[in-house]
C-alpha cells in the first residue's frame, strides 16, 4: 500500500463519510422543519433553501467520492 491509498483511507475517505452525513442530516433538517411549519411560508421556504444547499451538499461529496477513486485506481494501476 502506497502513501495515496494510506491517506484515501485513513483521512480523505472518512472526511467524505462525515461530510456526507452532515449534507444528509442538513437536509432532513429541512425537510423537517418544511414538514413542522405548513402555517408559516417564511418558514416552509428556509426549509425549501436547506433542502436544497443539502442535495448540492450530497452531490458535492458523492462527485468527491468518485473522482477520489478515479485517482486511487489510476495511481493503483501505476504501481
Amino acid at each position: 500500500m502506497n502513501i495515496i491509498q494510506k491517506v484515501n483511507a485513513n483521512i480523505l475517505e472518512p472526511l467524505i463519510q462525515l461530510l456526507f452525513a452532515f449534507g444528509i442530516a442538513y437536509f432532513l433538517y429541512g425537510v423537517m422543519k418544511f414538514i413542522l411549519n405548513q402555517d408559516n411560508e417564511t418558514a416552509q421556504e428556509e426549509g425549501k433553501k436547506h433542502m436544497l444547499w443539502g442535495i448540492i451538499g450530497i452531490a458535492i461529496m458523492a462527485s468527491a467520492w468518485g473522482i477520489l477513486h478515479f485517482v486511487d485506481s489510476a495511481v493503483s494501476g501505476l504501481y
